[in-house]
């Protein structure tokens, strides 16, 4: 079975950057799309940003010009580049991997999170 786990979360200030990181193992990383999810206490779990085996990249609205997805596939290793941050981007942040990632229901695996905190 695949496993991701999840490095990089922490606490900032407003206006501050944060790079997450998703080190993937077993067969996750052939999966056709790995994203980002977030859960801010008291809400649903949102989709942040994916990336799919055509090089397609998705982000939500809030996140859009402020973050950016990547990965290194020598490395097995997906990227969350976070600038701009804002005390709403405060969350736990979920790296996934499924047959699609604009929802949870196309998820097959999850990380165990990674918290992120923004103060203003």
């Amino acid at each position: 079975q695949g496993q991701l786990v999840e490095s990089g979360g922490g606490s900032v200030q407003a206006g501050g950057s944060l790079r997450l990181s998703c080190a993937a193992s077993g067969y996750t990383y052939s999966n056709y799309c790995m994203g980002w999810f977030r859960q801010a206490p008291g809400k649903e779990r949102e989709g942040v940003a994916s990336i799919y085996t055509t090089g397609y990249t998705y982000y939500a609205d809030s996140v859009k010009g402020r973050f950016t997805i990547s990965q290194d596939n020598a490395k097995n290793t997906l990227y969350l580049q976070m600038n701009s941050l804002k005390p709403e981007d405060t969350a736990m942040y979920y790296c996934a991997a499924g047959g699609y990632c604009y929802s949870e229901g196309g998820i097959n695996t999850w990380g165990q999170g990674t918290q992120v905190t923004v103060s203003s």
